[in-house]
Order: structure tokens, then C-alpha cells, then sequence
């Protein structure tokens, strides 16, 4: 086998891409990347009551956004095609053929009923339920006969007895199985089609894959793999068995934890550099305190010997602290363009926006800026300026409004409001302070009242910044509304 590092991801079309195979993805890419090797990007598509194109698609659509591009596989071609497994049954057949000729493989009669029992049978003695191996020695006239009457089958592959089935795994360590536990299980179904365990035997070989990244998921099936391999006569590849993702309650990610697919978080408005710097982290340690990383320095800095085996916990508060990094690194433009799809769902700006509108919102959304971890979360933000749902968010907070400086201080800010030519940042600026000066207050005890009376809370964006963005005459209503100013 080549010294070249080949890996490849391999994924079943068969509904959302789901985050952990995104890290899978990110991985065996960061491998490929690092080491100088090729990424092979093929589709598990055997199961075909529940794969489709349509899935198939969301997943390179996803692996794109992700900055994820592959070297070989589907769309982009290769010498070892076709990468679609529907698209290789004949490659299959050529190895089923082979197998049955060699007395690898046998033909199985059994009927369900029949097997169900058998497996009754086996665990009412405590025994882990394997195949008996019975049609394995059906005599080749019995088989040819049953062939003849259109019995239904299926396909076995003998397993040897009382071997140790063992491999090093680059996260996991030695890895060993019972043969005798793995029984001759099935690898060619009823209907024709092989399954999921002969065909990555098949194909991993075939297009020459040295390292098998994968989740520690498919541990179990390595056993079966082992035995293909060696039937097949394939050299075994290096695999490394990563951790699965927690939710924080320490359980495998579900949707009870929030969003599990990579659309979803792109829809909630997150960024493809801010998922690939998260994931990469959860199951990889790099060897410095860093926690920012560039798709760059993750591929000069990413090694499997540095890949923990315990599992990784899914922590959305460090998403979203890294998502904020990269949301600070947005220019007004590109922050608006995060934003807007999120404002427009949220019938806060128009489907088809006119300069003057987008020149608002751009400067309303740079100013939200610092509250905002991920586009989705500018629509709360951002409410106070399209609802008149603004009054005091909590006690503490109504609290600033009873203040005994609080009417006069609304009193006089709203008449110097409404005295300016021009309500700009810089012009409501001075505003500030001429009060103080007048009253003789402290600044809180300007600051505090005007922003509750006007968004309903104690903390946001400059002060000056809201009043003119919300416009003279919606501040001097709710400063009115208040009910503190006596005319």
C-alpha cells in the first residue's frame, strides 16, 4: 500500500446532515490536508428506502459551505469510480462471485421464522445469538436445487471460529473481538443489494483509503469488516475510532439538545469558519492554550495522536463565543447580508428593501453588534426598534424609572430632543450632559432613566446611537408614555 495518506467520508444520504458527521467530514479532511494526502468523498446510498438525492445534495451543499472540498469522489470524479455504491453493484458482484467460487461465501435458505427461532433458542441459553452456519453445508446439487425452485436467500460469508479479530486503532488503542461472536452474517440481501459492511470493505480497498476515520459508532462493525478483508484478501487499513458528541447532560446528541444538522445552524445564522473552528475542537486537543483557529492552522496543526478518547461535549455557550469572534471580523456589509434574512422572517424589513431602508438597517445592525452572537439573535435584539413591547424588563429595571430625578430628567431630554435641527448620534450626544450640567446629576441618573423609558432595559448599544436610529418622534412617544412627564 502506498505511503500516501488517503482517507475519505463516506456518508448515507438518508435525511439532515447531522453536526457529528460534519465533524467526521472536518477530520478525516484535516488529516488529508495536513499530512499532504488525497480527501475522497463517496455515498453510501445501499439503503434505498430511505436515501435519497435530495439528501445527497444537502450534504455536499454543506460540506461546501463548510470550506470542506474534496480531492476525489462525487461531482469531482476520479480513478476509482464510480462513487455512488448503486452505481458499483456490478463491482460487488465481480467479489460476491469470487467469494461463492472459493467456498468463501455460501448461499442461505433460512426464512425469517426460521432464523427467529433459532436466535429464541440461542439467548434463552444465555448464548449470543449468531447464525448456526446450517446452510453452509448444503451439498451443491441442494443449493442448485433450491436455486431451481426460486427459493428466496441471502448471502453469507463464512467467519473462521475461535479466532481473535484484532487491529490497532489509532484513537482506541488494541482493539480485539471473539470471532465466535460474530458469527457468518449476511452480505448480500435478499433483494440483491449488499450491505453496508461488504460494500466500505470493498470500496475502502478498492480506491486505496489508508486511514478509516470514522465514529467510535462503527467500532462494532469492524469485527465484520475484518473478516471481509481477509476473505476479500485486502490489506487492512489504519482506522481510528472517534469519540461520540454529548449534549452537556453527558448523553448523545439529540434533537432535545437544540440543532443537530449543519442547515440548521446555517439557517440560525452561524458561520461555516466559526462550526469548522468548534468542531475540530470537539474530540481534538491542539498542544497550546489556542481556541481560535483558522481552516489554515487547523490543517498545519491537526494530528490523530492528539485525538482524545474520551467523548466530546457539545457546549453551545463556546459555539457561540466563537461565532461572536467571527462576527466582530464582519465589515457593515457582510454583518447586514448574516442579518437580513433573519429580519425580513421576522416582518422587520421588506422582502424586497428599498437604499434608504438597507442604509438603516445596516446601521442598526452595526450597532446591535456586540449583542449579537449569531445572525438569528438580531431579531431580539433588534425588537425594540419594531414593537412597542419595550416596558421595563424586570423589577430592577422598573426601578430606575422611580428614581426621584427620573421625571425631570425625561422633562428636559425631551424638549432639547425635540429642539435639535438634526437628530443624529452626534448631535443627541451633547444632549447628555447638558443635562447633568442642568440638573446637577450623575451620569447614570441620565443614562438609566432615558434608555428604560425608551427600550424597556438597562443595557444595549450607545445610548446616542438608539434615539437616532429610532427617530425623534417614536422616542418622544415613549418618553411621553412613560407617564412621568408632567406638561
Amino acid at each position: 500500500m502506498s505511503n500516501t495518506v488517503r482517507v475519505r467520508f463516506a456518508p448515507s444520504p438518508t435525511g439532515p446532515f447531522h453536526i457529528g458527521g460534519a465533524r467526521s467530514a472536518l477530520f478525516n479532511y484535516l488529516e488529508a490536508k495536513h499530512t499532504g494526502g488525497t480527501f475522497v468523498v463517496r455515498i453510501e446510498d445501499t439503503d434505498q428506502k430511505r436515501s435519497t438525492r435530495e439528501s445527497e445534495e444537502n450534504i455536499k451543499e454543506a460540506l461546501r459551505w463548510l470550506g470542506i472540498n474534496w480531492d476525489e469522489g462525487i461531482d469531482v470524479g476520479g480513478p476509482d469510480g464510480p462513487y455512488r455504491q448503486m452505481e458499483r453493484l456490478d463491482i460487488y458482484k465481480k467479489y460476491t462471485d469470487k467469494l461463492l467460487a472459493e467456498g468463501k461465501a455460501y448461499y442461505c435458505f433460512c426464512t425469517p421464522e426460521e432464523l427467529e427461532a433459532e436466535k429464541e433458542a440461542q439467548m434463552a441459553k444465555g448464548e449470543t445469538p449468531v447464525y448456526s452456519g446450517k446452510c453452509s453445508h448444503l451439498s451443491e446439487e441442494q443449493v442448485q436445487q433450491y436455486l431451481k425452485e426460486g427459493r428466496p436467500y441471502v448471502i453469507r460469508v463464512k467467519t473462521p471460529k475461535n479466532e481473535t479479530l484484532e487491529f490497532d486503532d489509532l484513537v482506541r488503542g488494541h482493539v480485539a473481538f471473539d470471532s465466535n461472536k460474530v458469527g457468518d452474517f449476511v452480505i448480500v440481501k435478499s433483494d440483491g443489494i449488499p450491505v453496508y459492511n461488504y460494500c466500505v470493505v470493498m470500496d475502502d480497498a478498492l480506491m486505496h483509503i489508508t486511514h478509516v476515520i470514522r465514529a467510535e459508532e462503527h467500532l462494532s462493525n469492524t469485527p465484520r469488516q475484518l473478516v471481509l478483508y481477509k476473505a476479500l484478501g485486502f490489506s487492512v487499513p489504519t482506522f481510528a475510532h472517534v469519540s461520540l458528541i454529548l449534549g452537556k447532560d453527558k448523553k448523545k446528541m439529540s434533537k432535545r439538545h437544540g440543532a443537530t444538522s449543519v442547515q440548521q445552524y446555517r439557517d440560525l445564522g452561524y458561520l461555516p469558519q466559526a462550526i469548522d473552528n468548534f468542531l475540530a475542537l470537539l474530540g481534538w486537543t491542539p498542544d497550546s492554550d489556542q481556541e481560535i483557529f483558522s481552516m489554515e492552522e487547523l490543517c498545519q496543526q491537526f494530528s490523530l495522536d492528539r485525538v482524545a478518547k474520551n467523548p466530546a461535549v457539545f457546549d453551545i455557550e463556546k459555539l457561540n463565543w466563537i461565532n461572536f469572534h467571527y462576527m466582530k471580523q464582519l465589515d457593515e456589509d457582510q454583518l447586514l447580508a448574516l442579518c437580513l434574512p433573519h429580519l425580513q422572517k421576522a416582518g422587520y424589513a421588506s422582502d424586497h428593501p428599498s437604499d434608504d431602508e438597507l442604509a438603516w438597517l445596516k446601521q442598526m445592525c452595526a450597532a446591535m453588534r456586540e449583542h449579537v452572537q449569531y445572525g438569528a439573535q438580531i431579531v431580539d435584539a433588534a425588537k425594540v426598534f419594531f414593537t412597542e413591547d419595550y416596558q421595563p424588563e424586570n423589577e430592577e429595571t422598573a426601578a430606575v424609572l422611580k428614581e426621584e430625578t427620573a421625571p425631570a430628567v425625561l422633562k428636559m431630554f425631551r424638549d432639547e430632543l425635540a429642539a435639535l435641527d438634526d437628530v443624529t448620534a452626534e448631535t443627541v450626544q451633547p444632549l447628555f450632559k447638558k443635562i447633568q450640567k442642568g440638573l446637577k446629576v450623575k451620569g447614570k441618573f441620565v443614562y438609566m432613566p432615558i434608555r428604560v423609558a425608551v427600550t424597556g432595559v438597562m443595557h444595549g448599544p450607545d445610548l446616542n446611537v438608539i434615539v437616532a436610529l429610532m427617530g425623534r418622534d417614536k422616542v418622544i412617544s415613549r418618553l411621553n408614555a412613560s407617564g412621568l412627564i408632567a406638561d
